[in-house]
Protein backbone atom coordinates (compact mmCIF):
# COMPACT_ATOMS: atom_id res chain seq x y z
CA UNK A 1 0.00 0.00 0.00
CA UNK A 2 1.41 3.37 -1.01
CA UNK A 3 2.32 5.83 1.74
CA UNK A 4 0.51 9.19 1.35
CA UNK A 5 2.71 12.17 0.53
CA UNK A 6 1.35 14.10 3.51
CA UNK A 7 -0.96 13.46 6.44
CA UNK A 8 -3.02 15.95 8.42
CA UNK A 9 -1.84 16.45 12.02
CA UNK A 10 -2.60 18.80 14.92
CA UNK A 11 0.69 19.45 16.79
CA UNK A 12 0.58 21.18 20.18
CA UNK A 13 3.21 23.73 19.15
CA UNK A 14 4.40 25.22 15.86
CA UNK A 15 8.04 25.93 16.75
CA UNK A 16 9.38 24.64 13.46
CA UNK A 17 12.82 26.07 14.24
CA UNK A 18 13.38 29.47 15.81
CA UNK A 19 16.32 31.00 17.71
CA UNK A 20 16.45 30.80 21.49
CA UNK A 21 16.74 34.19 23.16
CA UNK A 22 17.31 35.35 26.71
CA UNK A 23 15.47 38.63 27.22
CA UNK A 24 16.66 40.89 30.02
CA UNK A 25 14.16 43.39 31.40
CA UNK A 26 14.19 45.58 34.49
CA UNK A 27 11.93 44.95 37.48
CA UNK A 28 10.14 47.75 39.32
CA UNK A 29 12.69 47.66 42.17
CA UNK A 30 15.64 48.05 39.78
CA UNK A 31 16.65 44.38 39.80
CA UNK A 32 16.78 42.43 36.55
CA UNK A 33 14.77 39.59 35.06
CA UNK A 34 15.72 37.03 32.40
CA UNK A 35 13.03 35.46 30.24
CA UNK A 36 13.78 32.63 27.79
CA UNK A 37 11.88 33.16 24.54
CA UNK A 38 11.85 31.82 21.00
CA UNK A 39 9.11 33.67 19.08
CA UNK A 40 11.04 36.16 16.97
CA UNK A 41 11.50 37.79 13.61
CA UNK A 42 13.50 40.77 12.40
CA UNK A 43 13.16 43.39 9.67
CA UNK A 44 16.06 45.82 9.33
CA UNK A 45 16.55 47.25 12.85
CA UNK A 46 13.13 46.20 14.12
CA UNK A 47 12.38 43.02 16.05
CA UNK A 48 8.98 41.49 16.66
CA UNK A 49 8.88 39.31 19.77
CA UNK A 50 6.04 37.09 20.92
CA UNK A 51 5.59 37.14 24.71
CA UNK A 52 2.98 35.49 26.90
CA UNK A 53 0.46 37.95 28.30
CA UNK A 54 0.83 36.65 31.87
CA UNK A 55 4.64 36.69 31.76
CA UNK A 56 6.81 38.98 33.84
CA UNK A 57 8.73 40.20 30.78
CA UNK A 58 5.72 41.89 29.17
CA UNK A 59 4.70 43.41 32.50
CA UNK A 60 8.16 44.94 32.81
CA UNK A 61 8.22 46.17 29.22
CA UNK A 62 4.87 47.90 29.54
CA UNK A 63 6.28 49.93 32.43
CA UNK A 64 9.93 50.18 31.38
CA UNK A 65 10.15 49.69 27.59
CA UNK A 66 13.80 48.68 27.26
CA UNK A 67 15.41 45.26 27.00
CA UNK A 68 18.40 43.30 25.82
CA UNK A 69 18.07 40.32 23.51
CA UNK A 70 20.84 37.81 24.13
CA UNK A 71 21.41 34.83 21.86
CA UNK A 72 22.98 31.82 23.63
CA UNK A 73 25.03 29.20 21.79
CA UNK A 74 23.93 25.54 21.93
CA UNK A 75 26.42 24.80 24.69
CA UNK A 76 24.32 27.01 27.00
CA UNK A 77 21.06 25.10 26.60
CA UNK A 78 21.17 23.74 30.17
CA UNK A 79 21.54 27.29 31.49
CA UNK A 80 18.46 28.28 29.49
CA UNK A 81 16.51 25.26 30.68
CA UNK A 82 17.40 25.93 34.33
CA UNK A 83 15.19 29.06 34.28
CA UNK A 84 12.63 27.95 31.69
CA UNK A 85 10.04 27.10 34.37
CA UNK A 86 10.68 30.10 36.60
CA UNK A 87 9.05 33.51 36.69
CA UNK A 88 9.98 36.86 38.12
CA UNK A 89 6.35 37.41 39.09
CA UNK A 90 5.51 37.09 42.79
CA UNK A 91 3.01 35.64 43.39
CA UNK A 92 3.20 33.21 40.48
CA UNK A 93 0.23 33.75 38.11
CA UNK A 94 -2.47 31.15 38.69
CA UNK A 95 -2.21 29.83 35.12
CA UNK A 96 1.49 29.04 35.73
CA UNK A 97 1.29 27.83 39.32
CA UNK A 98 1.25 24.11 38.51
CA UNK A 99 4.64 24.22 36.78
CA UNK A 100 6.41 27.51 37.45
CA UNK A 101 8.23 28.75 40.54
CA UNK A 102 9.17 32.31 41.48
CA UNK A 103 12.87 33.12 41.08
CA UNK A 104 14.21 36.56 41.91
CA UNK A 105 17.85 35.89 40.99
CA UNK A 106 17.70 34.30 37.56
CA UNK A 107 21.29 35.23 36.78
CA UNK A 108 22.42 33.25 39.80
CA UNK A 109 20.13 30.31 39.16
CA UNK A 110 21.22 30.07 35.52
CA UNK A 111 24.92 30.57 36.28
CA UNK A 112 25.11 33.57 33.95
CA UNK A 113 26.91 36.90 34.29
CA UNK A 114 25.45 40.37 33.77
CA UNK A 115 27.27 43.11 31.90
CA UNK A 116 26.17 46.76 31.79
CA UNK A 117 24.52 47.92 28.58
CA UNK A 118 25.46 51.15 26.81
CA UNK A 119 22.09 52.66 25.86
CA UNK A 120 19.42 50.80 27.86
CA UNK A 121 18.99 50.00 31.54
CA UNK A 122 18.67 46.17 31.45
CA UNK A 123 22.02 44.36 31.34
CA UNK A 124 23.47 42.08 28.72
CA UNK A 125 24.52 38.46 29.32
CA UNK A 126 28.28 38.00 29.06
CA UNK A 127 28.15 34.33 28.04
CA UNK A 128 26.04 35.07 24.94
CA UNK A 129 28.21 35.83 21.91
CA UNK A 130 25.56 38.04 20.27
CA UNK A 131 23.62 40.68 22.19
CA UNK A 132 21.14 43.37 21.12
CA UNK A 133 20.13 46.45 23.10
CA UNK A 134 16.60 47.47 22.14
CA UNK A 135 13.82 49.95 22.91
CA UNK A 136 10.15 49.02 22.61
CA UNK A 137 8.00 51.07 20.23
CA UNK A 138 4.74 49.16 20.61
CA UNK A 139 3.25 46.12 22.36
CA UNK A 140 0.05 44.78 20.84
CA UNK A 141 -2.32 42.23 22.37
CA UNK A 142 -2.54 39.21 20.07
CA UNK A 143 -5.52 37.02 19.22
CA UNK A 144 -4.42 34.53 21.90
CA UNK A 145 -2.85 35.01 25.32
CA UNK A 146 0.24 36.79 24.06
CA UNK A 147 1.64 40.18 23.03
CA UNK A 148 3.52 41.12 19.89
CA UNK A 149 6.32 43.44 20.96
CA UNK A 150 7.95 45.70 18.36
CA UNK A 151 11.39 46.84 19.47
CA UNK A 152 14.13 48.81 17.71
CA UNK A 153 17.70 47.56 18.08
CA UNK A 154 19.86 50.50 19.11
CA UNK A 155 23.17 48.69 19.64
CA UNK A 156 24.65 45.30 18.74
CA UNK A 157 27.45 43.60 20.67
CA UNK A 158 29.26 40.61 19.21
CA UNK A 159 32.16 38.43 20.27
CA UNK A 160 35.12 39.17 17.94
CA UNK A 161 35.28 35.49 17.07
CA UNK A 162 31.95 35.61 15.20
CA UNK A 163 32.69 38.81 13.23
CA UNK A 164 34.40 38.86 9.84
CA UNK A 165 37.65 40.75 10.61
CA UNK A 166 37.60 44.39 9.59
CA UNK A 167 33.84 44.43 8.93
CA UNK A 168 30.50 44.84 10.71
CA UNK A 169 29.28 41.45 9.46
CA UNK A 170 28.47 38.41 11.56
CA UNK A 171 30.23 35.39 10.07
CA UNK A 172 27.55 32.69 9.74
CA UNK A 173 30.30 30.10 9.46
CA UNK A 174 31.52 31.04 12.96
CA UNK A 175 28.22 31.95 14.67
CA UNK A 176 25.96 29.17 15.89
CA UNK A 177 22.68 30.10 17.58
CA UNK A 178 20.58 27.69 19.59
CA UNK A 179 17.56 26.60 17.56
CA UNK A 180 14.34 25.62 19.34
CA UNK A 181 12.41 23.05 17.31
CA UNK A 182 9.31 21.36 18.71
CA UNK A 183 10.63 21.82 22.29
CA UNK A 184 14.12 20.46 21.54
CA UNK A 185 17.38 22.42 21.43
CA UNK A 186 19.62 22.19 18.36
CA UNK A 187 22.68 23.84 16.87
CA UNK A 188 23.14 24.48 13.16
CA UNK A 189 24.22 21.79 10.73
CA UNK A 190 26.32 22.13 7.59
CA UNK A 191 25.72 25.08 5.30
CA UNK A 192 23.86 24.22 2.08
CA UNK A 193 23.84 27.57 0.30
CA UNK A 194 23.43 31.32 0.57
CA UNK A 195 21.59 34.27 -0.96
CA UNK A 196 23.38 36.36 -3.60
CA UNK A 197 22.94 39.35 -1.27
CA UNK A 198 25.00 37.71 1.50
CA UNK A 199 27.58 40.04 3.06
CA UNK A 200 29.97 37.18 3.78
CA UNK A 201 29.58 34.74 0.88
CA UNK A 202 32.82 35.77 -0.84
CA UNK A 203 34.96 33.74 1.56
CA UNK A 204 32.66 30.69 1.65
CA UNK A 205 33.38 27.54 -0.35
CA UNK A 206 30.50 25.13 -0.70
CA UNK A 207 30.89 21.44 -1.51
CA UNK A 208 30.41 20.75 -5.20
CA UNK A 209 27.39 18.66 -6.22
CA UNK A 210 28.17 15.06 -7.05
Amino acid sequence: MATPEHITIEPNVLYVGTPVMLLCTQNADGSNNISPASSYWALEKMLVLGLLADGHAIANLQERPELTVNFPGPELWRHVESIADTTGADPVPEAKSSRYAHERDKFGRAGLTSRASDLVSPPRIRECALQFEAKVHRATQGVGDYFMVEAEVVRVHASPGIVVPGTNHIDPQAWEPTIYSFRHYFGLGAQHGFRPTSDTASHVQLPQPA
